[in-house]
């Protein structure tokens, strides 16, 4: 048995010498293995592009355009690429990306982006950085900065029709309003209506939400339509009254607000939903649905604004003059 076993023991490495002299000499000079090494070597991935943004202390969006540059393959990596940092802070308290859109992470492609950002009191700074390869032209990075919790700038110079003419309007005037959100796992919620109200970028879905104006309309000039998954929605509800479902385990996939038909010349409703998948959705109006392009995306925040607008001979009205004192 001793002469049957002593052959094969030296057969078990000479298999697997075999293999491994052979892949030694595929790599060796002169092969066309290392190729691709080389051209990794000459091709890395560089920074084209840097931008410190400053953020003040509150709720935001940081919008990054389209990065300039060709699209091109280098190391496994599809560049242009933005990558956003927050610079690391003594006391702990960063600016925080919050949610990012269209893709999760600080990793943005070709299309550009938002990232929702969280800066603590004092305010903080994040770090946009533009990648790309090397001998490639230095992209562009067009950012734009908006802030989420606070009242947006008055419009100007819009027409109306009122008593059938046209009718200029100098600018708008926020009308201020309460906002009551059903949220899982939190219950019942009320913030007052400015900016973006919710758990935004936090995941914990939307199931109810109620308006409530508090000037110079009644709560039942204002009327809301909650979306349901699987193509259900509710009636136009007034305000004031709860629209959606409490206790059901049915998030709102999207809303619509409008002002009713008898107060519709003089006010407006403009709005916006941040759903999970699908991210911050265009500004609707007036009753328009406000929903995800993903089919029963879940509604996380809502940012809803109520303005009057403001006749131009009402703003030109002079103001009565103080008699003299005799």
């Amino acid at each position: 048995m001793r002469t049957t076993a002593e052959p094969q023991r030296p057969a078990g490495p000479a298999r697997v010498a075999g293999p491994r002299a052979t892949r030694r000499r595929s790599v060796g000079p002169g092969t066309a293995a290392p190729a691709p090494g080389r051209q990794a070597e000459t091709s890395p991935v560089v920074v084209t592009a840097t931008r410190l943004v400053r953020v003040d202390e509150g709720l935001y969006a940081l919008r990054i355009g389209e990065l300039g540059g060709t699209p091109a393959a280098v190391g496994g990596l599809t560049v242009p690429l933005a990558h956003v940092s927050a610079p690391f802070a003594e006391d702990g308290n960063g600016v925080e990306i919050a949610a990012s859109f269209p893709r999760r992470g600080p990793w943005l492609g070709k299309e550009g982006g938002t990232m929702i950002l969280r800066s603590p009191a004092g305010g903080g700074y994040v770090i946009v950085t533009l990648y790309g390869g090397a001998g490639q032209e230095s992209g562009e990075l067009s950012l734009e900065l908006r802030r989420l919790d606070a009242a947006g700038a008055e419009a100007v110079g819009v027409l109306v029709e009122a008593g059938g003419r046209a009718a200029a309007l100098t600018g708008t005037r926020d009308v201020p309003t309460e906002i009551l959100l059903h949220i899982e796992r939190a219950g019942d919620r009320l913030f007052p209506g400015r900016g973006w109200v919710g758990a935004l970028g936090r995941k914990m879905r939307i199931e109810a939400f109620s308006m409530r104006p508090l000037e110079h309309l009644a709560p039942a000039d204002i009327e809301m339509k909650g979306f349901l998954p699987d193509g259900g929605e509710t009636p136009w509800v007034p305000g004031g009254a709860l629209c959606g479902t409490r206790g059901r385990g049915l998030p709102l996939i999207g809303f619509a607000v409008r002002v009713a038909p008898q107060r519709a010349d003089r006010f407006d409703v403009q709005y916006q939903g941040s759903f999970f998948v699908g991210g911050i959705s265009e500004t609707r109006r007036n009753g328009d649905p406000c929903r995800a392009t993903t089919a029963n995306d879940p509604l996380e925040a809502i940012n809803v604004r109520l303005v009057e607008r403001i006749p131009e001979t009402e703003a030109d009205e002079p103001e009565p003059e103080e008699e003299d004192a005799e």
